[in-house]
C-alpha cells in the first residue's frame, strides 16, 4: 500500500510574498500543497501547517500584530493546541511570536538594514518533525531577507527550545538564535528561508532537509489518523 501524500496548508496574508515559493516546495518534496486564505474561519482537512515569509500587513505595526488577529491564525492555534504540526518562516516566525505559540520577540536588525544573502546555520537539535533528516551540529546553507528578523527570547527559554543557530550572526539576533521550537517540539519559527534552498541551481538544496522533514512527520501523522 503506497504511503499517503500528505496535505500541507500554506496560510496567505495581505502582503505574503513567499507563499508561491512554499507551495511549489511542498510539492517539490511530494506533499500535498493547499493555499489556505488568510479570512478562513476553519482549516481544511490538514495534516500540517505552514506560515510563509513575505511582508504581512506591510510590516506597519510591528511584525505579525495585526496578521495575529486573522480568523486562520485562530484556525492554526487549535490545529497546533491539538498536536498538529506548524511551521513558520520569517514572517510566519513573527505571526507565531504575536500569537503566542512561540517565546520571545523579532525586532529590527542590530544593524537597521535589511539583510539579504546566504547564512550557515548550525542544528542543535535533531529528531523533530522539522529536523529527522539532519544530524545535531550539521551545518546548513539556507539564505535570509528581513529587515526585522532579530531574535530576542525570554530570560527563561528552556536551551532545548532552540534548534538552530547562525555561525554567522547577520541579524543580531540573541545567543545566535535562528528558529526555535514549542515546549511540545510540533510548532517551529525561524528566521531563515528553506523554501528559497530546496534546489542546487539555487545555490544549495539544504533547506530541502527540513521540508521533507516536515513531509516525513505529516505523513506519519496521515497515517496515524487514518
Amino acid at each position: 500500500m503506497a504511503s499517503p501524500q500528505p496535505r500541507i496548508g500554506v496560510v496567505t496574508y495581505p502582503g505574503s510574498q513567499d507563499d508561491r515559493d512554499a507551495l511549489w516546495a511542498l510539492a517539490a518534496l511530494d506533499a500535498e500543497a493547499v493555499p489556505v486564505w488568510h479570512e478562513e474561519e476553519r482549516l481544511p482537512d490538514l495534516d500540517a501547517v505552514v506560515l510563509p515569509g513575505g511582508f504581512s500587513y506591510g510590516d506597519y505595526l510591528r511584525c505579525g500584530a495585526i496578521a495575529r488577529f486573522s480568523p486562520a491564525t485562530a484556525a492554526v492555534r487549535e490545529f497546533a493546541a491539538a498536536g498538529g504540526l506548524v511551521l513558520g518562516i520569517c514572517n510566519g516566525f513573527q505571526i507565531l511570536c504575536e500569537a503566542g505559540l512561540l517565546p520571545g520577540a523579532l525586532q529590527r536588525n542590530a544593524s537597521l538594514r535589511f539583510t539579504c544573502r546566504d547564512v550557515e546555520l548550525r542544528v542543535e537539535r535533531e529528531g523533530l518533525p522539522f529536523t529527522s533528516r539532519c544530524a545535531r551540529g550539521q551545518r546548513l546553507v539556507i539564505p535570509v531577507k528581513n529587515g526585522e528578523g532579530r531574535y530576542v527570547p525570554p530570560p527563561d527559554l528552556d536551551p532545548r527550545q532552540v534548534v538552530l543557530r547562525y555561525v554567522d550572526n547577520p541579524n543580531g539576533s540573541v545567543d545566535d538564535i535562528a528558529g526555535v521550537c514549542n515546549e511540545a517540539g510540533n510548532v517551529l519559527g525561524l528566521m531563515p528561508h528553506p523554501e528559497h534552498a530546496v534546489d542546487p541551481l539555487l545555490g544549495s538544496d539544504d533547506g530541502a532537509l527540513l521540508l521533507a522533514s516536515l513531509v516525513d512527520a505529516a505523513r506519519e501523522r496521515a497515517l496515524a489518523l487514518a
